[in-house]
């Protein structure tokens, strides 16, 4: 799929903001993967596509998780959390895109997982670093992610357990699990 069919298939289902978002991470995503050596397209799909179930009623969403056999512990945690596997699911059937690697970019860039491929990593970091966002410490990890991005990514990981952690919000375990996977990753 082009870029431009992608993004007219997206901007239906997006508001105008997240629309901009969603430039901003693709921009980022074909940045990180010409610089970190991940193929271009995917990155470009993938990010185009990584919000598509955003603004889907939660309704829809805890539907298709729990008719998918999907981790059913995703549902006892924030609904923020539901887009992205609900995402994969949706652009696989209304979209047709079905490239494994593109579909479970999508699907954990919210929650990250153990054993990231190059391609989870780069969507993940690109909605965390992209132009349009401003908080603290993004700025950071902008930086860090032109030296390198697994340091990037744990502290993109950290800084999103720690935000959590500081409202008193439950960290979805996978978060948790990402963390160690990458800091034990990178001690080897």
């Amino acid at each position: 799929m082009e870029r431009e069919e992608a993004l007219t298939i997206v901007k239906l289902h997006l508001t105008d903001h997240r629309y901009q978002h969603t430039l901003g991470v693709m921009e980022s995503a074909i940045s990180l993967a010409k610089q970190y050596g991940a193929n271009e397209k995917k990155a470009e799909l993938a990010a185009i596509f990584h919000d598509y179930a955003k603004f889907r009623p939660k309704d829809e969403m805890r539907e298709i998780i729990e008719e998918q056999n999907f981790p059913q512990d995703l549902l006892q945690y924030n609904s923020e959390l539901w887009h992205a596997p609900t995402g994969a699911f949706l652009v696989e059937k209304e979209a047709g895109i079905t490239d494994k690697e593109i579909l479970d970019a999508i699907r954990y860039h919210t929650s990250g997982r153990p054993a990231m491929t190059l391609l989870d990593k780069i969507i993940y970091l690109a909605d965390y670093i992209e132009p349009g966002r401003h908080f603290p410490g993004v700025d950071e990890v902008r930086a860090m992610a032109k030296q390198n991005l697994d340091t990037a990514l744990i502290q993109a990981v950290k800084n999103t357990i720690l935000f959590l952690m500081k409202r008193n919000q439950p960290v979805y375990p996978a978060s948790f699990q990402t963390y160690n996977d990458l800091i034990m990753r990178q001690e080897d």
